[in-house]
């Protein structure tokens, strides 16, 4: 049955590799503007469910709805374009590029001047202004000129971050987004998230159960491709079966 006010609804959703059934029967809405978390031991099917929601893989059965629009058939750059962000466990950057080339991509990629020499669009002070604004709510709009390679790891976290947001997104998938950052760079992380605005909905992948708890207003659990347990913080931690699939281990 459709929700007709989510801003996300898996109904009934299926992937399988041949024979191994990664994603069995998922089925859980998001409210517009909620912070939900995804929990699940490692092979749980998290960062799966990510891809199909994101559309890099293609269920075998069931049905993603993205507001009132079946996206469960679109590429991945449709579903961007409707309002699906993401990050990624592992750093996908253009290394070679300044931090502000990085965002200035990230603009471009739903835009028509994507089709024109890059070195002249990229000149453009305009497009530079809306890039470093973006940075700036990741706190790096001070080393905008600065190569990626000459950056630390949690300064390529935020920056995968904001040009997640440079596509102004409905939708936010973060997966796993303090994963090895220090201490104060976890901090730092936390506190950006948590300003952005209410208006955006957000799906998080994380292990610091610590931020993770504090940031999420409903938690769904993974256990071998099945949602074993979905509703508020305090429900799903007083549930005995989240203690036997996640935090006992």
């Amino acid at each position: 049955m459709t929700s007709p006010n989510a801003a996300l609804q898996i109904d009934d959703l299926h992937k399988s590799f041949g024979g191994l059934h990664v994603i069995q029967g998922v089925n859980f809405t998001v409210a517009p503007g909620e912070r939900r978390l995804l929990l699940g031991p490692n092979g749980a099917g998290k960062t799966t469910l990510f891809n199909l929601i994101a559309g890099d893989l293609k269920p075998t059965a069931g049905q993603i709805r993205l507001a009132d629009e079946d996206v469960s058939d679109l590429p991945t750059f449709r579903r961007a374009a409707r309002g699906i962000g993401r990050t990624f466990q592992i750093l996908t950057l253009f290394s070679r590029e300044s931090v502000i080339g990085n965002v200035i991509m990230a603009l471009l990629g739903g835009r028509s001047q994507r089709w024109k020499p890059y070195g002249a669009v990229a000149k453009d002070p305009a497009l530079r202004r809306e890039a470093l604004d973006v940075l700036a709510r990741v706190r790096l709009d001070t080393l905008a000129d600065r190569p990626v390679a000459e950056t630390s790891y949690g300064e390529k976290r935020r920056l995968e971050i904001a040009m997640a947001l440079a596509q102004a997104p409905r939708i936010l998938l973060l997966d796993e987004p303090l994963a090895g950052l220090s201490k104060e760079e976890r901090g730092t992380v936390s506190a950006l998230l948590a300003e952005l605005p209410r208006d955006l909905t957000i799906l998080m992948i994380e292990h610091d159960m610590d931020v993770a708890l504090a940031f999420a207003e409903k938690i769904a659990l993974l256990h071998y491709g099945r949602l074993i347990v979905d509703g508020t913080r305090e429900e799903v931690i007083a549930d005995p079966r989240t203690r036997e699939a996640y935090l006992a281990q």
